[in-house]
């Protein structure tokens, strides 16, 4: 049986790594079984790591303010990832731009909260629930080195409903994130 291992990068709460915990990580999917095999925050009271813990997996805390650089940063994330012979990175709430250092080097993608090339940053929830748009999704890419520029590999809209909260706007961007990440991650690895 072929393997595939996966690197997760997350930052905060860790309800995207659950989702990959949940549906991808030590399941088979045409012949392909797929293993989180790392897992990395730069945060060390990032939540996801306690969601780690309950599906018995550690997690390896990089702290970016411990380098001069975000080079020498993304450095020790290639040296990490390489290290482990993963096959691809996904960035899943992972809160740091990425340098040429990682890009050129690692296989990686990332989901963004909004249809790109629409609202890209940090704000992408709040900037697309306050624009005029009746449409909010979600994006997954390929990571490079602009942000959130990379050759997107599949979106999911969702039409705005009647007087939509933000929290609502929020938990629908969720709920997709949670099947879209999943969804892309077992394409790439079982082509």
């Amino acid at each position: 049986m072929v393997i595939k291992k996966i690197a997760v990068l997350f930052s905060g709460s860790g309800s995207n790594l659950e989702a990959i915990l949940e549906k991808v990580h030590a399941k088979v999917f045409n012949g392909v079984l797929i293993e989180v095999a790392l897992l990395i925050t730069n945060k060390s009271d990032a939540f996801g790591i306690q969601r780690a813990k309950n599906f018995g997996l550690d997690t390896l805390v990089v702290n970016h303010k411990d380098f001069k650089s975000r080079e020498d940063f993304d450095a020790r994330l290639v040296k990490e990832i390489t290290n482990a012979n993963i096959d691809l990175t996904v960035l899943a709430g992972f809160m740091r731009i990425l340098t040429p250092v990682f890009t050129d080097q690692i296989l990686a993608i990332n989901l963004h909260p909004s249809i790109l090339p629409l609202f890209k940053g940090a704000n992408a929830i709040n900037d697309s629930y306050n624009s005029d748009m009746a449409l909010g999704g979600v994006s997954v890419h390929y990571v490079s080195s602009e942000l959130d520029a990379g050759k997107i590999i599949k979106q999911r809209a969702f039409e705005r409903e009647k007087d939509m909260s933000l929290k609502e706007w929020e938990a629908k961007i969720h709920s997709i994130e949670h099947e879209i990440l999943p969804e892309v991650i077992v394409e790439i690895l079982t082509k």
